[in-house]
């Protein structure tokens, strides 16, 4: 089949199996099938570039509800959002938000994925419930964990009552939100790093942990010198995909704290949502999310590049 097509693709008139001559594909054809090929590739990538670059464009005016005939004020919104006070406190909570989110579920889920890694029924049942997480939207997890930390008649107050900690506001206070914030988003993510490194543990070569075994390595030195060396690919790149979520996290915060008290809680994307559509200055909210682009491109380049290099590194692990 493969030399019937190949000789009707250059023009040759015959046909395996005794039927009609195949018709030779023209030139011109043949030609122009390549550029046919990429023509989704293309729209897809104006598709995505279009929105983007209009809204980049949007940021040298100054629109808003309050002046539908905007006049170009080039990069004065980027002055006025770098010498305010509300923008740094905003990217501050950012990075708080996004390296104690990632790093607590990075933790979490690798433990997480060591203990159902050994081959158990109760692992096999936790490896099932263990993705209910997932299947819930972040604004609905959100919701529901704002009704059970409610000071009086939530059920996690309620459930520390006998301690003497049934008092506790736990989204009143700027400390209490934002840690209240990231234990949701640690509630809802963690199964998706314990799924990326269980897949990853399953993954490794058993020659080198045979060896060390025969050697009465103990379980801390297989853990350090082999298992971490050869898993971490697999965790970075759930931290990759964790940290750049985190960085750009608005459900969870707006549905359980509205990005209160006061301002604790504002990360950027609620502060653009705030200037955008609260407030209705357009440019100066687009201009909070081209920032916050910016920073999530040069943060997420220098990790991959780092994942490159340790992918590297652990090919060079004797299998």
């Amino acid at each position: 089949m493969y030399t019937s097509l190949k000789e009707t693709d250059h023009g040759a008139a015959s046909h395996e199996g005794g039927g009609p001559p195949a018709r030779a594909v023209p030139r011109w054809r043949r030609s122009l099938r390549p550029y046919l090929l990429i023509v989704p590739a293309l729209l897809l990538t104006g598709g995505i570039l279009y929105p983007f670059g209009l809204g980049l464009f949007y940021t040298f005016f100054d629109f808003a509800a309050s002046k539908p005939q905007p006049d170009m004020v080039g990069l004065e919104n980027y002055r006025r959002i770098f010498t305010e006070t509300s923008f740094w406190n905003s990217a501050w909570v950012t990075v708080l938000y996004a390296v104690g989110a990632a790093a607590v579920e990075t933790v979490l889920g690798v433990g997480v994925a060591l203990l159902l890694h050994r081959s158990t029924l109760v692992g096999r049942v936790l490896e099932k419930i263990l993705i209910l997480p997932l299947m819930i939207a972040p604004v609905i997890a959100a919701i529901m964990w704002k009704l059970m930390l409610q000071p009086s008649v939530g059920v996690i107050n309620y459930l520390l009552k006998p301690f003497g900690l049934g008092g506790v506001q736990w989204t009143d206070t700027p400390a209490g939100a934002l840690l209240s914030s990231i234990a949701v988003d640690v509630w809802v993510y963690t199964p998706f790093v314990a799924i990326l490194a269980l897949a990853g543990l399953r993954s490794l070569p058993v020659s080198p942990f045979e060896a060390a075994a025969v050697d009465g390595a103990g379980w801390w030195f297989t853990f350090r010198r082999l298992t971490l060396p050869m898993l971490w690919p697999y965790v970075l790149v759930a931290v990759i995909f964790r940290f750049m979520d985190s960085l750009k996290v608005f459900d969870i915060i707006y549905a359980l704290t509205e990005g209160g008290p006061g301002d604790s809680t504002v990360v950027l994307q609620i502060r653009a949502y705030l200037e955008a559509i609260r407030f209705q200055r357009y440019s100066f909210g687009i201009s909070y999310m081209i920032v916050l682009w910016a920073v999530v491109y040069l943060v997420t380049m220098v990790l991959v590049r780092y994942l490159g290099k340790i992918q590297n590194r652990a090919a060079e692990v004797p299998k």
